[in-house]
């Protein structure tokens, strides 16, 4: 089996590519930071749509989905899961919810690890939570017709153990005695765990739950207003690209972790940058106020294509439903807008002729 020591990167070199996405992930960072202290209510409402989101994209990611009425139920606690689906969108949610509030306090080790996992399949009937897989395991494709490709064969199970601990202590070191910036080492913690592959089922689901606790822990909180898990679904098959061209010679310890860090360092620039772009939506810019209807009209006059309440809802977090409703009511006499449809499949778009 091979070794993990994160300390060799101290004296590793890394391209432009990388070191400039850092660099603005660090100013963006600095941003959030500030508009955190000054305006923390505001943000309130952007925290439970990304937790939506994060929930519903990363289950979705392993082909586990619901409705968006049975999602926003069980995530608001007003019915009980129904089926399998639903067991593992509940378990996801509520472990999303104890990193967002309790980061601070759940240090990176393999007890932790596997208490994370335990919650995660809670609600199934699997007996097999909270526990390192006991037989071997592959990672795997799915397309759209159904085929499902083998992507790479990880660790086998009596390795497993012994390989999570030294990637934890591994990068605890690396952290404590600042070898490289963190924004380096979170992927390539991620990528070790994948390619571990320790548990039978949810792997996946858990990796994209640790980069948030690890990002949290690093004080780049992007993911808890923009989901990061929405981010990679929408990009799926260029993480698995990335996955692939990063764990080759994995097994020998010879493989390049570049390709799997640039796209993870590039779904966190995009979800700052996406952060940043609702900011300037809603002009919330700090001791600038505007009205609910300004608001709403500089979000369709940037908007591509059509879009429906929902979504302008999400682009303007401080806004209420009924002054969007209102908004968007206003912009559609003025034809400004194009109304679409009607109920709950309205859509709108901007009227071109005006």
């Amino acid at each position: 089996m091979r070794d993990f020591d994160y300390l060799q990167f101290k004296d590793r070199t890394w391209d432009n590519e990388i070191l400039s996405l850092i660099a603005k992930i660090h100013e963006f960072k600095a941003t959030l930071n500030l508009y955190e202290n000054q305006k923390p209510v505001e943000l309130e409402k952007l925290v439970q749509i990304a937790k939506i989101q994060s929930t519903e994209a990363s289950n979705k990611i392993e082909g586990i989905a619901t409705t968006n009425i049975r999602l926003r139920k069980l995530f608001l606690d007003k019915t009980s899961p129904v089926n399998r689906a639903e067991e593992e969108i509940l378990g996801y949610k509520n472990v999303l919810s104890t990193i967002h509030d309790n980061y601070k306090f759940i240090p990176l080790n393999i007890n932790y690890i596997l208490q994370l996992h335990k919650e995660l399949l809670k609600f199934t009937t699997l007996e097999y939570g909270g526990k390192f897989k006991s037989v071997e395991n592959s990672i795997t494709k799915t397309s759209e017709n159904g085929k499902t490709e083998v992507l790479f064969t990880p660790l086998k199970p009596f390795e497993t153990e012994n390989a999570m601990k030294q990637i934890c202590d591994s990068y605890n070191k690396a952290i404590k005695f600042e070898i490289v910036d963190s924004l380096i080492l979170i992927p390539c913690f991620i990528l070790d765990f994948l390619c571990i592959h320790p548990f039978l089922d949810g792997n996946g689901r858990m990796s994209r739950l640790l980069t948030l606790l690890l990002l949290y822990q690093s004080d780049y909180l992007i993911g808890r207003y923009i989901s990061i898990e929405k981010a990679i679904s929408d990009t799926k098959e260029n993480y698995y690209q990335a996955l692939s061209d990063a764990n080759k010679r994995w097994h020998d310890g010879k493989n390049d972790p570049k390709p799997f860090i640039k796209y993870l360092l590039s779904i966190i620039f995009k979800c700052y940058k996406d952060f940043e772009e609702k900011v300037m939506i809603t002009n919330k810019v700090i001791g600038v106020k505007s009205s609910s209807y300004d608001i709403v009209k500089n979000y369709a006059s940037k908007a591509l294509g059509k879009f429906s309440k929902q979504d302008a809802l999400y682009a303007c977090p401080t806004l209420g439903s009924s002054s969007v409703e209102a908004a968007l009511k206003k912009l559609t006499e003025e034809k400004f807008l194009l109304r679409l449809g009607s109920g709950r499949n309205t859509l709108y778009v901007r009227n071109n002729k005006n």
